[in-house]
């Protein structure tokens, strides 16, 4: 069903829309393949053929947002599902997402989601213990 819909409208801007583009396929692969490592949109934008301007003006059209928030709120995506899954150490985390520091990683998740890591994690555990 969810094929047929995005083969038969137009989507709006946004991730689904995004990860249907045959233009930008190659840097979402290699983001979402390595979203530790540090990625340049140089060579994001080479992975798909395009100019600089070019890839980051298409992205964000696209996508609704630059490629490198893309990347940023895709590891906060995978963060959130660790800390809800796993039990790996905070700073073990921080380094697997590409980030050179707890701090670093810390200060961007409490960006993103509104609560440190560590409280994230024991606010779902807690929730979970409750239900």
């Amino acid at each position: 069903m969810l094929r047929a819909y995005v083969h038969q409208a137009e989507l709006p801007s946004g991730w689904l829309r995004a990860l249907t583009d045959d233009r930008l396929h190659p840097a979402l692969s290699l983001m979402h393949a390595e979203p530790a490592r540090p990625w340049r949109l140089e060579t994001l934008a080479s992975a798909s053929a395009m100019s600089l301007t070019s890839f980051a003006t298409h992205f964000r059209t696209v996508a609704g947002m630059p490629p490198l928030t893309y990347l940023n709120r895709w590891r906060m995506l995978l963060a959130q599902r660790a800390l809800r899954d796993g039990d790996d150490p905070i700073g073990s985390l921080a380094s697997a997402l590409g980030y050179t520091s707890v701090s670093a990683f810390s200060s961007a998740f409490k960006r993103e989601v509104g609560e440190s890591p560590l409280r994230y994690r024991h606010r779902l555990r807690d929730e979970e213990l409750t239900r």
